[in-house]
């Protein structure tokens, strides 16, 4: 059991909150990202001092085992020995160039050999810039401007992607955001995930004018939602009927569910991939890649124009190379399941225990506990789960030194760090907080 000295000493964030309120006179917010202000749980922020393996270790002096992992790339853990190595072996050499080097070539060739459809690709700086490159490199490519997308599938924060769905099925979206334009929204059309139904009849409506369909192979930004079966085949089947290009993007999903990514995982070749988060090794990366011929009309040798200063960085390029390397390596991704699906079992054992309604959304090392007794296929299903009994839940976890994402729509992700003994004390955490919320 956990001490009641150390759960009372995990509920003091007092330098956190000091911490917040001077952040606050300098940052929108206080933050850099909107979901690191807690908003999704009305609490104030935890500043991290530092992290290594599994833990993360606060300002305050309290340390937390972390199912964030800066939001998914630390796949091998904080500050992993062998990245930690790579990137300060890299650092002395010089941190930026801004010229080709040898290490963009390797860690590109790395990418191609673990995804059967990529044949080439361009190295970036974030997954947002990945997905917007993959959009404008659809529409150069087969000269149409709209874009099918997702509900509840979040790409980044470009502008024809903060868009939420219309009044009516196939509808033209309306923007989500303020300063994006209507026109720019108007180029995407959105439907719900895991509703094929829906993407035939969108399919339907703006037929030869679709440059590409956009999804995450496994919803990864609304909780953990997996598709349901046949719903990628059949996303395949028809965009290759309409000769309409796939795009996946496996920012989260790639190298994550299996070394090749969902695409490996689901047995589907697509025309593009975005990456991001893992192939950076906690440093800033993104990718995209695909068929030789999309990829080449790419300037300098085509006529879509993407540029970036810090693409390729050699500091970045080194953490991914070596992250990717350790993930190669024989019994990772077993173990990444052996430890999830302990987690799985034993959040649903002690949420049954405490009489509470969970359901549980687990694909490999992501996976999501939402608070309702209906299975949760779609975004509206995530959005009529009980997110104040989340916000609870958060609370009592947070003050058993487990640090979950601070919002009901985000996932949960288990590294390679992650301990026997950091997956029971998480289940021991879950249960009395589950009891607590009653």
């Amino acid at each position: 059991m956990i001490a009641s000295g150390m759960k009372e000493k995990l509920n003091k964030h007092q330098e956190s909150a000091r911490a917040f309120a001077e952040a606050c006179r300098v940052l929108p917010g206080g933050v850099n990202s909107p979901v690191r202000a807690f908003d999704g749980v009305d609490a104030g922020p935890v500043f991290v001092a530092s992290a290594k393996g599994s833990k993360i270790f606060d300002i305050d002096g309290n340390e937390y085992i972390d199912y964030v992992g800066s939001w998914g790339p630390m796949i091998v853990g904080h500050a992993h020995p062998s990245v930690i190595a790579a990137v300060e072996a890299a650092a002395r050499k010089g941190t930026s160039f801004g010229a080709p080097t040898l290490a963009e070539t390797a860690l590109a060739q790395k990418i191609i050999d673990a995804f059967d459809s990529i044949e080439k690709v361009r190295l970036l700086s974030s997954g947002t810039e990945a997905v917007m490159t993959a959009i404008r490199l659809a529409r150069g490519y087969t000269k149409k401007d709209i874009i099918i997308k997702m509900a509840g599938c979040y790409h980044g924060h470009s502008d024809s992607l903060l868009v939420a769905a219309g009044s009516g099925l196939a509808e033209s979206a309306i923007a989500s955001s303020a300063g994006v334009p209507d026109a720019i929204a108007k180029l995407t059309v959105v439907v719900p995930y895991n509703d094929i139904e829906a993407v035939k009849a969108a399919l339907a409506k703006h037929k030869g004018n679709i440059a590409a369909v956009l999804v995450e192979p496994v919803g990864a930004n609304m909780g953990v939602v997996p598709p349901i079966n046949g719903y990628l085949q059949t996303i395949r089947r028809l965009c290759t009927a309409d000769g309409v290009l796939l795009i996946f993007d496996e920012v989260i999903t790639g190298f994550r569910l299996a070394f090749g990514g969902a695409q490996e995982l689901f047995g589907i070749n697509v025309d593009l991939t975005c990456l991001g988060k893992i192939i950076g090794g906690g440093l800033p990366v993104g990718a995209v890649g695909g068929r030789a011929d999309i990829m080449d009309i790419l300037a300098p040798t085509g006529p879509v124009y993407q540029a970036g200063t810090l693409s390729g960085n050699p500091i970045a390029t080194a953490a991914a190379s070596a992250t990717l390397d350790i993930l190669a390596e024989k019994g990772c991704y077993e173990k990444l399941e052996s430890s999830s699906a302990k987690l799985e079992a034993g959040l649903a054992e002690a949420a049954k225990d405490a009489g509470i309604a969970v359901t549980i959304n687990r694909v490999g090392s992501i996976q999501s506990c939402f608070f309702t007794d209906r299975p949760v296929r779609t975004f509206a299903d995530v959005q009529s789960t009980d997110i104040q009994r989340f916000k609870k839940f958060f609370a009592g976890m947070l003050g058993r030194g487990i640090y979950l994402a601070p919002s009901a729509f985000e996932a949960m992700f288990v590294s390679l760090a992650h301990s026997t003994d950091d997956i029971e004390r998480t289940i021991e955490a879950a249960g009395a907080s589950f009891r607590e919320i009653g």
